[in-house]
């Protein structure tokens, strides 16, 4: 029996599903046995950020992975598979990591000494303290900075993207690609929920010499 819960969706769902195929019939059609995205999305699993909806993409332009404060974490074999499937089998040629103002998991990492999480034994307390290590450099400086404090959590939420892009763009996936010749061009933006606007923070295209 269908939870009562579920009907809304499922109806909003069948509302969709005819505006398209009135508007093109053969909407469906087009990537019915095969995808071939663009691009893969690596963002944060806020549900204020779809992917899809704010950058006015439709099905298989997109291949998605999203997750607590769009972490790149060099053990977590979802994240690593999703980019080898998407570089090597699907052959997209941009990766977009994005986060947004306003994320939860940057303030939960900010908070964490205070957090009932920090007595957890839990995954995602594990991830959180994972974080907030990430962000060693970008919480100094939230610390030291004079910025009124929405601009100090902007600014620790760029240097989150900043750090998990450094981590994604020496991913092995990524560095296999770039050795191999295959044109990959990787990008990290912040997603602004005030304005509804996507900003480039940093982007690389070929693998850099270590310092």
């Amino acid at each position: 029996m269908i939870v009562t819960t579920l009907k809304p969706l499922l109806a909003k769902n069948r509302s969709w599903a005819l505006q398209r195929r009135q508007r093109n019939p053969d909407y469906f059609e087009k990537y019915l046995h095969q995808q071939k995205p663009h691009s893969l999305w690596i963002g944060c699993s806020d549900s204020r950020v779809p992917a899809e909806v704010l950058t006015g993409s439709h099905p298989g332009e997109l291949f998605v992975h999203r997750n607590i404060a769009n972490m790149v974490v060099e053990d977590d074999d979802n994240l690593l598979s999703v980019l080898q499937y998407a570089i090597f089998y699907l052959g997209v040629n941009r990766i977009v990591l994005s986060g947004h103002y306003g994320c939860g998991g940057v303030q939960a990492a900010l908070n964490l000494p205070e957090s009932p999480l920090a007595d957890e034994d839990s995954a995602l307390a594990r991830r959180i303290a994972a974080l907030r290590h990430a962000l060693q450099q970008g919480l100094a400086e939230f610390h030291a900075s004079t910025e009124d404090e929405t601009g100090k959590l902007n600014r620790l939420v760029e240097a989150n993207v900043i750090a998990q892009f450094s981590r994604l763009v020496a991913s092995e996936p990524v560095r296999q690609a770039w050795q191999s010749g295959q044109e990959l061009d990787v990008f990290g933006c912040v997603y602004d929920l005030q304005s509804g606007h996507l900003k480039e923070l940093i982007q690389q295209s070929a693998e850099e010499p270590l310092p």
